[in-house]
């Protein structure tokens, strides 16, 4: 496979994994049967058009409506159930239907053409795969590295606030500590409402 085909496929499993991840909208239960039911339809209809084909020709056709249907299954499953697994399986059905088809139609060769071909089909969807896996991780990786910096932070704040009212209250303890001194230079009524006061300041 060009260096150039290899790109698009890195571009393309990326960028499904960024959108795919972030999915939000969800998908009835309703509306995912008669998903089933259209992608059984289309398989159908393309098997069908393969009889019109012969030898290898039939043979790819072939593959290539498995294919079709298994991308079809897994892109209608990550609409129903988003998650990280959901949209790698759906790269996983597309490296697995363009290497079907790719080795299906080196059978068009022979010799050594033929086995070359073959291992760059397979290279291809190893590599295609392979892909697919290191971005689902990075994603899930990302993903929680932002939550435990988010849960730092929160902690941080947390702390913070806790040391903050920590220090209004021995801030409060140490000006009643004065308080409660200077009221003890006075006598009766006068020393009553000074410690009326210190208590009040206080908050008792």
């Amino acid at each position: 496979m060009k260096t150039s085909s290899l790109k698009l496929i890195a571009l393309s499993i990326g960028l499904a994994f960024s959108l795919g991840a972030a999915a939000a909208e969800t998908m009835s239960k309703d509306d995912y049967k008669a998903g089933e039911t259209k992608i059984a339809a289309d398989y159908k209809a393309a098997r069908a058009a393969c009889g019109a084909k012969a030898d290898n020709q039939n043979d790819i056709c072939v593959a290539e409506a498995k294919g079709k249907e298994r991308v079809a299954l897994a892109e209608l499953e990550a609409s129903y159930k988003p998650s990280r697994k959901a949209h790698y399986e759906v790269q996983v059905a597309k490296a697995e239907a363009a290497g079907a088809v790719a080795r299906e139609r080196c059978d068009d060769m022979a010799g050594n053409a033929k086995d070359v071909c073959v291992k760059e089909a397979k290279a291809a969807e190893t590599s295609a795969k392979a892909y697919a896996m290191a971005q689902m991780k990075t994603s899930a990786a990302t993903a929680t590295g932002n939550e435990k910096a988010a849960e730092a932070r929160s902690d941080a704040k947390g702390k913070v606030a806790e040391a903050r009212k920590d220090a209004a209250s021995d801030k409060r303890e140490a000006q009643y500590t004065v308080d409660k001194e200077k009221c003890g230079s006075l006598a009766g009524t006068a020393k009553a409402q000074c410690m009326d006061q210190a208590r009040a300041n206080m908050g008792k």
